[in-house]
C-alpha cells in the first residue's frame, strides 16, 4: 500500500509518495522578488497553481499508481479553530480531484502536523508516537514550543512556549536581507556566518518557555546598515541568539511538563549551526528532522495518510 501528500505551503509547492518505509518528494520553492520579505497570499495561490501540475507530473513518473490507496493533503497552518491561510487551497483543489479520479479517500491534516510527521519518520523516532512529547516548530512564520500526543490520526498539540512577536525565521530572513541576501536568507546567512571567527553578542529576550525576537531583529537590522558592520560576524551572532534562546526556552519548557522527549521541525532546524549547538545543549533526548525532511515538504502528510488509512 502507498500514499500521496500534497502541501502548498506559504513558500514551497510540495507532493510525495510513500509506501511506510521509502518516500519520494517531489517540491520547489516559490519565487520571491530580490529585497522582498516574503510573498502575498494571492501570488502564492497563484505560483501554486502553475507549479502544481509540473510537480504532480514528476512524481507520476515515478510511482505505480495501482498501489495508490489513499491521499493526503495539507489544508490549514494548524490543527486548531480559525486556522486558516489562502495557500493551501491550491493544494487542496487539486488533492481532491486526484482522490476523486483515483477512487480513493482524502485526508485532511494541518501544515504543523505534516511538519511533526516528517520530523517523526526522518529521524526513524517513531516511539515518539506511543508518548507524550515536546514538539518545536521552527519555521519562517511559526516560532512554537508544543506538548504534543499522536491521537491515531493526527496530532494534539498545546502550546506551551514561544515567540511572542515575530518568529525565529522572521528575525533571520529580515536581518539577512538587510545585507542584501535573497529572501528566504537562511542558508546565504549560515554560509556567511561560516566565515567569522566570533559572533557579534546580541542580547537574549527569554521570559519563561517564552521569547521575543523584535527588538534584536531591530537592533541587527541597524547593526546590517552600518558601513562599519561586519556582516560574517554578525550572521553569526544572529545564529548563536536564535540558538542561546532556544536552549533556554526548550529547557524551561522540559522542566515544567516533565518531558524530556523533544522533536525539533521546521525549516530553520535545518541550519547546522543551530542544530549542532541545540543537540550539546539541550538536556533531554533531542531528535531532529533530517534537513531535506525540515523544509516544507509533503511527505508528513503522505505519511499521516499512510497511519490514518491503515487504521480505517
Amino acid at each position: 500500500m502507498s500514499t500521496i501528500g500534497f502541501d502548498t505551503s506559504n513558500y514551497t509547492t510540495s507532493t510525495a509518495w510513500t509506501d511506510g518505509k521509502n518516500d519520494i518528494n517531489v517540491r520547489q520553492i516559490l519565487y520571491v522578488k530580490d529585497g522582498e520579505r516574503g510573498i502575498r497570499q494571492s501570488d502564492g495561490v497563484f505560483q501554486h497553481m502553475k507549479l502544481m501540475p509540473v510537480m504532480y507530473e514528476k512524481l507520476s513518473e515515478q510511482i505505480d499508481f495501482k498501489d495508490v490507496k489513499a491521499i493526503g493533503v495539507s489544508t490549514r497552518p494548524r490543527c486548531v479553530e480559525g486556522s486558516y491561510m489562502p495557500v493551501f487551497l491550491a493544494g487542496e483543489g487539486y488533492a481532491k480531484v486526484v482522490a476523486d479520479t483515483l477512487s480513493v479517500p482524502l485526508y485532511e491534516f494541518s501544515h504543523q502536523d505534516g511538519h511533526i510527521m516528517a520530523g517523526i519518520y526522518s529521524s526513524g523516532s517513531f516511539e515518539l508516537l506511543e508518548n507524550d512529547f515536546i514538539s518545536v516548530h521552527l519555521s519562517g512564520g511559526t516560532t512554537e514550543i508544543l506538548k504534543s500526543r499522536y491521537n491515531g490520526f493526527n496530532f494534539d498539540n498545546e502550546i506551551i512556549g514561544g515567540s511572542k512577536d515575530i518568529s525565529a525565521g522572521q528575525f533571520i530572513d529580515r536581518v539577512g536581507v538587510k545585507m542584501g541576501l535573497h529572501f528566504p536568507a537562511g542558508k546565504a546567512l549560515e554560509q556567511l556566518a561560516l566565515k567569522a571567527e566570533q559572533g557579534e553578542k546580541l542580547p537574549t529576550a527569554v521570559d519563561g518557555a517564552y521569547m521575543n525576537f523584535s527588538g534584536v531583529e531591530t537592533k541587527a537590522s541597524r547593526m546590517a546598515e552600518s558601513e562599519r558592520c561586519d556582516k560574517s560576524a554578525l550572521a553569526l551572532g544572529v545564529l548563536e541568539n536564535v540558538r542561546d534562546t532556544l536552549v533556554k526556552t526548550i529547557n524551561k519548557a522540559m522542566t515544567d511538563t516533565n518531558t524530556h522527549r523533544v522533536l525539533i521541525v521546521g525549516g530553520v532546524a535545518s541550519n547546522g549551526i543551530i542544530r549542532n549547538g541545540l543537540t550539546k545543549k539541550l538536556d533531554g533526548n533531542v531528535y531532529f528532522a533530517k534537513a531535506e525532511y525540515s523544509t516544507d515538504n509533503a511527505v508528513g502528510t503522505a505519511y499521516l495518510a499512510h497511519l490514518a488509512h491503515k487504521e480505517a
